[in-house]
């Protein structure tokens, strides 16, 4: 069981896989054979990183987490970091709010803390702007999912990692403060949303 609102839009998402190119989808099974692949009854850990770990690696963080449990699929464990620290940015949180995802603010700050609940059967989730190796991400054997091609590019080796995919999205970023900044970051979300239940999809039993 998902939030309701949350429940409403992974409905409206599923329904639109075949938006999905070929091409793509291909690449989002590269994800779904790292989870299968790995040993049986232990921990998947997925850690997705972009840049600044402020607004896509945290969408897909959350996405992912959320579409496993949404296919009951277990053992799965979603994290997500940067190259450098930031902050969860404030466009990012609200359009995942508006997705159905409940964010509450548990620390202020300049690199706030957030709890993040996806479904009132599932513990939330706490999340801040990290690098991928920081001590929170410290889970050896990890699937380095890289969400934006700069990061990508930038960072040839993720210590730590069994498995680098690279799923890449546009930064919604670039329409902050313009007219299209709610309508591009709900883009992104939905674009996300889309390929992490796609991907998990794959999976369920």
């Amino acid at each position: 069981m998902l939030n309701p609102t949350l429940h409403e839009t992974v409905e409206k998402l599923a329904l639109q896989f075949g938006q999905i190119p070929t091409k793509r989808k291909a690449t989002l099974a590269e994800l779904t054979n790292f989870i299968q692949q790995s040993p049986k009854g232990q921990a998947v850990y997925l850690n997705f990183i972009c840049t600044h770990n402020s607004r896509r690696s945290h969408m897909a963080q959350l996405w992912a987490q959320a579409a496993a449990h949404h296919f009951q699929v277990k053992d799965i464990v979603c994290l997500s970091g940067g190259t450098e620290a930031t902050a969860f940015n404030p466009r990012a949180v609200k359009a995942m709010q508006d997705a159905g995802f409940k964010i509450a603010l548990e620390k202020p700050g300049d690199n706030p803390l957030y709890q993040v609940s996806y479904s009132p059967e599932a513990p939330s989730v706490g999340v801040f702007s990290k690098r991928y190796d920081d001590a929170f991400n410290n889970n050896p054997g990890f699937a380095a999912v890289m969400t934006c091609s700069h990061a990508d590019e930038n960072c040839p080796l993720v210590l730590g990692a069994k498995g680098r995919i690279a799923i890449t999205y546009d930064d919604p970023k670039e329409f902050d403060g313009t007219p299209l900044e709610s309508t591009r970051y709900a883009e992104r979300v939905e674009q996300i949303g889309r390929e992490m239940l796609y991907a998990f999809s794959l999976l369920k039993k």
